[in-house]
């Protein structure tokens, strides 16, 4: 998946700027973009949260010297146990309304689009894709670099730390990797800040990431250290979580 940093406050946010990863495909046959083609569009922030409805702005950027097309497309997703998004067309029950469903932007532009968006129940979460396509004549295969907005809205309940349910945590010595499930009991959404691992004088951070309502998660966190760890922490919003791990030889 796409994890970012965010920022929220006072029922509005804007999360922190960061160039999207392009994610390239071709509409007909096999092309492939050059390096500094897919890293010369850009979409920021990449993720947003609020308490309740959004009223925010993302920014589209060329920096490359061809005009592109974009076309803005709002989807709802899923997130697996592995971390993986599946995206679907959006959901009746979210409401999201864009200042522009296409842009044509010149070389070295960029271009602004506003949106509001609400959900008939909270949380909600939805992203818009940003579909850059060059305006070439008569280019007979098209390549097509997509970048995500990810939305947020939050609940007004706080997350319970009672429906965090941490389960199989472990070390796994013959492939010095940290492995546990983290379980979402609950009907609301929640983002685990970060992760932290230590044993001795050793640690190892990792990024955090959203976890969905009633979903679990899968992680594995790298231990390239002397010693084996002795213990996990997630960081919550309002509360930590600390987990004892076990040492598994194979």
């Amino acid at each position: 998946m796409w994890i970012a940093s965010s920022s929220r406050q006072n029922g509005a946010a804007t999360g922190k700027k960061r160039i999207g990863t392009a994610l390239l495909w071709a509409a007909a046959g096999l092309a492939f973009l050059p390096v500094a083609e897919m890293r010369a569009q850009s979409i920021e922030p990449v993720i947003s949260e609020y308490a309740g409805k959004a009223d925010g702005k993302f920014e589209l950027t060329n920096n490359t010297l061809t005009p592109m097309a974009v076309v803005l497309e709002p989807k709802s997703f899923s997130i697996g146990p592995d971390g993986r998004g599946t995206f679907r067309p959006l959901d009746p029950t979210t409401h999201v309304d864009l200042s522009a469903m296409s842009v044509l932007l010149e070389p070295q532009q960029t271009y602004y689009v506003f949106y509001k968006a609400h959900a008939d129940t909270l949380p909600a979460w939805f992203t818009v894709y940003a579909v850059f396509s060059p305006v070439k004549k008569g280019e007979q295969v098209k390549v097509r670099v997509m970048l995500p907005h990810t939305v947020y809205l939050y609940q007004k309940k706080p997350f319970d730390k009672e429906e965090v349910d941490f389960q199989h945590a472990k070390y796994e010595a013959g492939q010095d990797t940290v492995v546990f499930d983290l379980d979402n009991l609950g009907p609301a959404l929640v983002r685990v800040q970060g992760i932290h691992v230590a044993g001795g004088k050793a640690s190892v951070d990792a990024n955090g990431f959203p976890l969905l309502p009633h979903s679990m998660r899968h992680l594995e966190i790298p231990w390239k250290q002397a010693n084996p760890p002795s213990y996990i922490v997630l960081r919550f919003p309002h509360f930590d979580v600390k987990e004892p791990l076990s040492v598994q030889d194979h």
